[in-house]
């Protein structure tokens, strides 16, 4: 096979991957909305997260994006860990386990949990993690979601800027973005 036809089939499946992690992320997410005035499809989110890896940070890392895309699946639906596994391998998976919230845990544990775990993270996970900050932030800039306080708002900044501290150092790029959006929201 000539080089050529070797890059288009690697080319070819890199692109499935991606679409095969978008279609299964669509399905498990297909009901969900986001909590915003507009209620926009939840599934908005992670492909996201995934384009700003992509587009913003520069990030070519196929199970990083796949990841990306997958992150919230465990969390949010009936998908487990074993699924991901058979359907996207033992790297996936275990960068969705690591960017994974117990949802056993009471809120106010899962986000000390976030702030503690964020600095010990792999440089894969924390990529998705900044990407996962990012996003939702700039989510809130837009609207506030339904039933949110302005001091909630501002709590999740100051509570997003602690997680931060943790990531910072992964893509500069993305931790550049982070900066400005939480300067401007700094008390």
């Amino acid at each position: 096979m000539s080089k050529s036809k070797n890059n288009m089939a690697a080319n070819n499946s890199i692109v499935g991957m991606l679409l095969e992690a978008t279609n299964f992320a669509c399905i498990k997410h297909e009901h969900q909305r986001r909590n915003n005035p507009q209620q926009t499809p939840y599934i908005n989110h992670p492909i996201g997260v995934a384009y700003i890896l992509w587009k913003e940070g520069d990030v070519t890392d196929i199970a990083v994006l796949q990841a990306a895309i997958l992150h919230d699946t465990v969390e949010d639906t009936d998908t487990t860990f074993e699924e991901i596994e058979r359907i996207f391998g033992t790297e996936v998976m275990n960068l969705v386990k690591e960017v994974t919230d117990d949802k056993s845990l009471p809120k106010q544990e899962r986000k000390r949990l976030q702030v503690e775990h964020a600095s010990a993270s792999s440089s894969k996970a924390k990529l998705v993690k900044l990407a996962d900050k990012l996003y939702n932030l700039r989510d809130l800039e837009k609207a506030t979601p339904i039933e949110w306080t302005e001091q909630r708002v501002q709590e999740y900044f100051h509570w997003s800027r602690r997680v931060f501290q943790g990531l910072k150092g992964t893509n500069q790029k993305l931790d550049q973005e982070l900066e400005r959006i939480l300067n401007r929201h700094s008390a």
